[in-house]
This record gives C-alpha cells, structure tokens and sequence, in this order.
C-alpha cells in the first residue's frame, strides 16, 4: 500500500541535447508508486527527497526544471553519476 502524500518524479537529462533536466513522469499514490516500480524495473536508479520531489511536481511535463532547483537536481546528478562509478 501507498500512502497517499507520496510523490515521485523522474526525469530525463540528455546533456548533448537539453538545456536542463526535463520532468518526464510525475504522480503521487499508487501512480507513484508505479513510477517507482518501473525504475527499479529498468534500473533507474531512485534518489530520495520528499521536499525536492514536492517542488518538482509543480513543474509541468516535458518542461525544463526552473534554475532555482539547479543546485539541487545537482546533487541528484552527482548521485547518479557516483552510482555509475561504482558500476565500473
């Protein structure tokens, strides 16, 4: 079961082709859930934080992330990327 307040938002950065980081998929309860459930199917790696994840989902989809969340989706990025690291 899912609680009903969680969010989860993914997003796609293409660093040849996109400004910024675009929100691809967003949605809270079980449609949360079920993005959470298709990262951990295609090995998405799933990085957690409720207050990001609330500021994200104010962004529409397909829209760039606005700059105020750059240092932020930063950290997000260094995640990932130590992720990759660590995979080598």
């Amino acid at each position: 079961m899912v609680r009903e307040g969680k969010k989860a938002v993914a997003l796609r950065y293409n660093q040849e082709a996109d400004h910024a980081p675009k929100v691809v998929a967003a949605g809270q309860g079980p449609l949360a859930e079920h993005i959470l459930q298709l990262a951990e199917e295609n090995a998405v790696p799933v990085y957690e934080d409720a207050v990001l994840a609330e500021m994200l989902s104010h962004v529409s989809l397909g829209d760039e992330i606005p700059p105020e969340l750059y240092s932020m989706i930063a950290e997000v990025l260094l995640f990932v990327y130590s992720l990759d690291k660590q995979k080598q």
